[in-house]
């Protein structure tokens, strides 16, 4: 069974810790802003 993390908060921090860990495990982040949201989906 393979880990799932979350990471809270997209910014400085979070995005580079959610892309780090992407390439082992599967990651859910989460931003209360929708722009930021907006522009990740959009390919940042």
């Amino acid at each position: 069974m393979k880990m799932v993390i979350s990471v809270i908060g997209l910014g400085y921090v979070g995005l580079p810790l959610a892309h780090a860990f992407s390439s082992k495990y599967k990651v859910i982040g989460f931003d209360i802003a929708n722009w930021r949201v907006k522009e990740l989906r959009n390919g940042y």
